[in-house]
């Protein structure tokens, strides 16, 4: 395939597969002004597809660094109505939404970890109803990336600077499985793989998990009433979605109070524009009680304290060490990408549907039953090759499940 050719596989596969467009539906596209050749082409595509409206929401890293600079500490501590009024409107027209991620992994670095605390608290709180939407699968979404020039420039600092850009889009249509066939098919035979393995995991019925690696020894209690899930999500009126391309994993919830132990995360964690690394977070009863952090401490402090809910675990997530993307040997310096090449974890808000029932559950009742609620929703890698996991059964039998960092049934 040409390079052009692969662009448009791309395009095609994010309205397609990714947010899987209806008849007549209506698409927020969120994005910057770097990915605006291929936004056109995603544009493009869904109305080829049949959407009803397509309408594009552009950032821009030198203005939204600007606001973080210069914003008075009263507009710091607002969120605009016009976004929360847009979301809305979203989701009460049953639109579908595709983020189209280029952003510069240091974009807020040496912004006061203050201010940047506060616009994700207010952004959080101002947004809850959209962020229900989205983690009870209420709409269709998903999350791509496209290189930008500093983005590429991060991961591909060994080469030339005329060759970075044309090495991290090589690199994510490796990923998203591009240029090798039909990406549509060989995506559907993928997601078809993770769901055999998610219902491996929800006929075992594991009790808990232990983990243990180098600065890493955890346990992790489940519900009894938690499912595994795959890269593919439903919305209800039966619109299946992937909301992450590209995607490894499959993943549950933990029972909020059911986390011992300690974990060390093994890929830096971008998060708000900054990068926190060389970590260890220590637990009792599911609580953080200890972190420390070798890069960005503030920040991981800020991060555990954005609510009661920010100092509790949401997602427990499996991805063999030798995912496509670990064996790749890249360091994205992006969630979306990293945390599919390791186990990982998140801090934060649970997945409803992670738990039999739990869309239909209101925040209270997901609180009695154990089900961590947050405005925060961060996830951080932790896996390797010298990753052992056990899962432990009701009548307190042992099995492996992970050895080596590779799946062990």
């Amino acid at each position: 395939m040409t390079f052009n050719e692969k662009l448009a596989a791309f395009a095609e596969l994010a309205v397609k597969v990714g947010v899987n467009i209806q008849p007549g539906q209506y698409l927020l596209i969120n994005t910057s002004v770097e990915t605006l050749p291929f936004t056109r082409l995603v544009v493009d595509a869904a109305y080829k597809a049949g959407a009803g409206r397509v309408h594009v929401q552009l950032t821009d890293d030198f203005i939204a660094r600007a606001f973080y600079e210069g914003g008075s500490e009263e507009e710091m501590a607002k969120y605009p109505k016009w976004i929360v009024a847009q979301r809305d409107e979203l989701i009460e027209e049953e639109g579908a939404l595709l983020w189209i991620d280029a952003q510069d992994p240091d974009l807020l670095a040496g912004i006061p970890v203050e201010r940047i605390a506060t616009q994700q608290k207010v952004g959080g709180e101002a947004l809850a109803n959209y962020r229900k939407a989205v983690m009870t699968d209420q709409i269709a979404w998903s999350i791509i990336a496209v290189p930008s020039e500093k983005w590429a420039a991060k991961v591909f600092a060994h080469l030339p600077e005329d060759e970075q850009m044309g090495a991290m889009w090589e690199a994510i249509f490796h990923t998203v499985r591009i240029g090798e066939g039909d990406a549509v098919a060989k995506w559907r035979e993928h997601v078809a793989n993770l769901e055999s393995r998610a219902q491996q995991l929800n006929d075992k019925r594991f009790k808990k998990l232990h983990y243990k690696a180098p600065g890493t020894a955890l346990t992790i209690e489940l519900p009894d009433k938690h499912v595994w899930a795959s890269g593919s999500s439903k919305t209800p009126q039966d619109t299946t979605f992937i909301a992450n391309m590209p995607t490894e994993e499959v993943y549950t919830m933990p029972a909020k109070y059911g986390v011992d132990g300690y974990v060390s995360n093994t890929k830096p964690l971008v998060y708000q524009g900054n990068i926190i690394d060389g970590f260890t977070l220590w637990f009792e009863g599911g609580k953080i009680v200890k972190a420390e952090a070798k890069v960005g401490n503030d920040l991981l402090q800020q991060l555990i304290q954005n609510d009661e809910g920010s100092s509790y675990l949401g997602e427990v997530a499996l991805v063999p060490h030798k995912s496509p993307i670990s064996s790749s040997n890249i360091l994205y310096y992006n969630t979306l990408f990293d945390e599919n090449a390791s186990n990982h974890l998140a801090i934060g808000a649970a997945y409803p549907t992670n738990y039999e029932g739990g869309r239909d559950l209101t925040e209270a009742q997901m609180e009695e039953k154990g089900i961590n609620t947050s405005i925060t929703h961060e996830d951080f890698m932790i896996g390797s090759g010298e990753m052992d996991i056990d899962g432990e059964l009701y009548d307190g039998t042992v099995e492996p499940i992970f050895r080596s960092g590779e799946w062990a049934f």
